[in-house]
């Protein structure tokens, strides 16, 4: 999990280096972009316990992958994350509005561009503290009782 925190900060400092070289300028400034990592490198800490869980009760690591990627695949090609919500049918409006990804891509944007907190910070967060109340505890147990 300490690893999954080094991966994340690192991928997040290069998404934004990247994007900055390409001539993104975040209205957020530096306060926003700090901001942004790490609220991103948080969450994404936190789904890491779903996936440390699965990874404890899988057979193999093919497994876990094709698990993961049923998880995170609908969930983000089903959130606003390429595709302006305005543009999509209302059924599925309804369930890109709840979607967990979407709060965390408003988030970011939002604290990035501006660097202002939004209510989509504190959904995501709150989420994040579910995910973790739940998935590290059946994660350590789950690891301890291979043990």
């Amino acid at each position: 999990m300490v690893a999954d925190l080094l991966r994340y900060l690192t991928a997040a400092t290069l998404t934004f280096a990247t994007g900055v070289l390409m001539g993104y300028r975040p209205g957020g400034g530096l306060v926003g972009v700090l901001s942004t990592v790490l609220f991103v490198v948080v969450c994404g800490w936190s789904l890491a316990w779903i996936f440390t869980y699965v990874g404890t009760i899988a057979r193999s690591a093919q497994s876990v992958q094709g698990i993961s990627l049923m998880i995170l695949f609908p969930l983000t090609f089903l959130s606003n994350a390429f595709v302006p919500v305005s543009t999509m049918p209302d059924w599925l409006q309804t369930f890109v509005d709840v979607n967990p990804v979407s709060h965390i891509v408003t988030a970011s944007r939002t604290l990035a561009n501006t660097g202002q907190l939004s209510a989509d910070v504190g959904w995501a967060l709150l989420g994040c503290l579910v995910v973790i109340a739940v998935f590290a505890p059946l994660s350590v147990r789950s690891y301890t009782k291979e043990m």
